[in-house]
Parts: structure tokens; C-alpha cells; sequence
């Protein structure tokens, strides 16, 4: 929903006494939330919701914008679900502040806040968010109140497994602010989109925690069949439609530079890839598939638990592991990224990226945790049980 907040003048006085406290002057931003959150279970076993605030600073002499703090209301309660001061403002904000700095909105720019709502336990669904930032400029206060959003009621995808057996770390997942996912917006013909804000980079794990093979001494040299999930069979996650699918490019070799994408689309980032229509509005994306390995083309019908290609590293990929993605759209170009949650999945704890490669602390899994209807949060590692 679009609010519109502009100047309205003298800042007035609230209370009396002693104790009166200024009241801001409305912002002179433009304020809004281009799309609804959903809410979802996470593998914490909380519900959460994740969206962006826009926040443009709209005239050229207000100055910059200092972010101060946030106020995030769900429909008509008085006490805040969420609140972050300067610092956790600026630690979810872009443009990315200074280490140590507030997060700031240059004039004639546009501010974007990423916002991680965790709800507590036991309440109903919010039916609308609203939101309450005070900002400074030039010494002035100022305040967005108001600016509405509706909570989607859409229910969440359950989808099945999308890789069989092993264990998966879920790297860049849902819940990290500035990762290549959640952080990267496409602009193109007129929109402004997030494909990726729940997509997930499975990376194939050992029972020591290791995405290459402890025999391996140097990271630089490895091959594919060093790494531990590569080859390893990439399955459709429900009945549907093949809405498209490539195979025949080449895959780079691991750990090594690249050149950047030649377009922010899907055959310019994906490699490989299947796209399977499985529902209204809803699109399974597999990215960076095996050569030679796509089992697929447009228009097959395909049925959950059947095997569409092999995990590689074609496409805009460092490392050999499965991008994973549920999108409203069959084109990544243009699609807001929709959450999920597996039907099944077994958890064993939190990995750093670092002990991915055997450095720091080694990683121990924890009992696996069997769990049901959950969306994996970044940096767990999970597996998916055959039945």
C-alpha cells in the first residue's frame, strides 16, 4: 500500500508541565511496502514474517535523512511487535552505513529497510502491519507514522524434498538481511522486485560437517567429485508442469573467479535449470544443474519425488550447490520471491560458512531433530528423510 507523508509545518507540543515532549514533524519521505509479507514456520519453530520498507527522501534541501529507530504494529495493538533502535536499523538497512554509523537516506534517494517479524506465541495473524520510524535532518525531527500493509492470508506452499538424502547446509537462506538472496533486487520495465527473498543454496555436507572431502590439501585445486554434494540427485518437489528448462552449459571450475552475469534473468544467472509450475502463483526454481544432466523440458508434466537433473555449478555459481527457489512468476526477472515450508525435514544444528572447509572449530551435528511444515533458516543443516 502507498502513503504519501509530506511536510506539515511548526512541530507542536504534546502534554504539560514539565515533561511536554515535542511531537515530530510528519517526513517529507514517500514510505511504503511494495509487497505483502506472508507469514511462515521456520526451522526455529517460530512464525515469521519478511519484508522491505521503502523509504525515499524525497526534496533536495531536507538534507540527509539519519534513521533514528522503527516501530512495527500488528493491526490496532499499542505495543510494538517489533522495534529496533539506530543500531538495529542500521544493521538491516541499504544503503549499508559505515561500520559504527546510523543508517542515512541521501536526498534524492531511496532507503530500504529489511524487516524480520518474529510473532509470538499464541497469537493470531496480524491482519495488517503498520509502521513508525523517526528520523532526523539538519537537527529537525521527523516521523513516518502510519504507512499500512496488509498480511497476505495466501497459504504457504508445503512442498516435498528437493534433493534425496545427505545432509544440506542452507547457506544464504531466509533470515539473512544482506545475503545474495533476501539483499539482491531486480529492477526491470518498471518494477522493482525480490526473486530471491527465500531462496536457499544447498551445499552438500558430510557427517563432519565438510562440503569437500578431507583427503582434499588444497581448496584451489579441488574438482567436482571433491565436493560432497555434487552429482547428487536433484527431484521435483510436487506434481506440475516443467514451465522451463535449459541444459547444455558449461560448468566453471569450483572456488575460481567468474565474469559478472550477463543479465540479472533467468538464463543469465541460472546455468542449468528447471522451472516447475506447481500450484497458481507458484514456481519451483532449481538453478545451476550438471551438464548434460537436465531430464526435462517445457511442458512435461512431472510428479513429486522425480528426478529432473543433477546438482553442478553451471550458471552464476562459486561453488557446486543447488539454488532453490519458490517465485509467483516462471521468469526470475520481474518475480517477487513466496515462502514455503518442506513437509519433512530432519535438523542438525547451525554450520558456519568457514567449517564448511575445516577451519575454526570443528562441527558437530546435533540428534537429528525431525520436524514438520518448516521453512530451513539460514545457516541450518538439515536433511530430508526418504519417508
Amino acid at each position: 500500500m502507498r502513503a504519501w507523508i509530506w511536510v506539515a509545518g511548526v512541530a507542536a507540543t504534546m502534554g504539560t508541565g514539565l515533561h511536554a515532549r515535542t511531537v515530530p514533524d510528519p517526513a517529507p519521505v514517500e514510505a511504503r511496502v511494495p509487497w505483502a509479507p506472508t507469514v511462515f514456520t521456520g526451522s526455529d519453530g517460530a512464525r515469521h514474517a519478511a519484508y522491505e520498507l521503502h523509504l525515499t527522501n524525497f526534496y533536495g534541501d531536507t538534507g540527509p535523512l539519519t534513521l533514528d529507530d522503527l516501530d512495527v504494529f500488528a493491526d490496532d495493538s499499542p505495543r510494538p511487535l517489533l522495534h529496533l533502535d539506530s543500531a538495529g536499523l542500521a544493521a538491516v538497512a541499504k544503503p549499508v552505513p559505515k561500520e559504527g554509523a546510523a543508517a542515512v537516506v541521501d536526498p534524492g534517494k531511496r532507503g530500504i529497510v529489511y524487516l524480520w517479524l518474529t510473532l509470538p506465541t499464541g497469537t493470531p495473524v496480524p491482519k495488517q502491519l503498520r509502521h513508525h520510524v523517526d528520523m532526523t535532518a539538519n537537527g529537525h525531527a521527523y516521523a513516518v507514522d502510519g504507512v499500512e500493509v496488509a498480511v497476505s492470508p495466501t497459504a504457504v506452499p508445503v512442498i516435498g524434498a528437493p534433493l534425496r538424502g545427505g545432509r544440506w547446509l542452507a547457506h544464504e537462506g531466509p533470515g539473512a538481511f544482506r545475503s545474495h538472496h533476501w539483499g539482491s533486487m531486480v529492477a526491470i520495465n518498471g518494477s522493482l522486485t525480490v526473486p530471491q527473498r527465500y531462496a536457499i543454496d544447498f551445499v552438500g555436507v558430510d557427517a563432519s560437517g565438510r562440503a569437500i572431502k578431507a583427503s582434499v590439501k588444497d581448496l584451489q585445486a579441488t574438482r567436482y567429485a571433491d565436493w560432497i554434494g555434487y552429482g547428487a540427485e536433484v527431484i521435483a518437489v510436487a506434481d506440475g508442469v516443467v514451465a522451463g528448462a535449459r541444459d547444455g552449459e558449461e560448468e566453471h571450475a569450483p572456488l575460481k573467479p567468474q565474469p559478472e552475469p550477463a543479465s540479472l534473468t533467468t538464463d543469465g544467472l541460472f546455468g542449468n535449470y528447471v522451472v516447475l509450475s506447481i500450484g497458481p502463483g507458484q514456481y519451483a526454481g532449481y538453478a545451476h544443474l550438471a551438464k548434460g544432466s537436465v531430464r526435462v523440458k517445457k511442458g512435461d508434466r512431472v510428479r513429486r519425488g522425480q528426478v529432473i537433473g543433477r546438482l553442478g555449478q553451471s550458471g552464476n555459481s562459486a561453488a557446486p550447490h543447488l539454488h532453490f527457489q519458490l517465485a509467483n512468476a516462471p521468469e526470475f526477472q520481474g518475480s517477487e520471491g513466496i515462502p514455503y515450508v518442506f513437509d519433512r525435514i530432519d535438523l542438525y544444528g547451525e554450520e558456519r560458512e568457514a567449517q564448511l572447509f575445516g577451519q575454526g572449530d570443528p562441527w558437530k551435528a546435533a540428534p537429528p531433530s525431525h520436524r514438520q511444515a518448516q521453512l530451513p533458516l539460514d545457516g541450518i543443516v538439515v536433511g530430508f528423510p526418504d519417508k
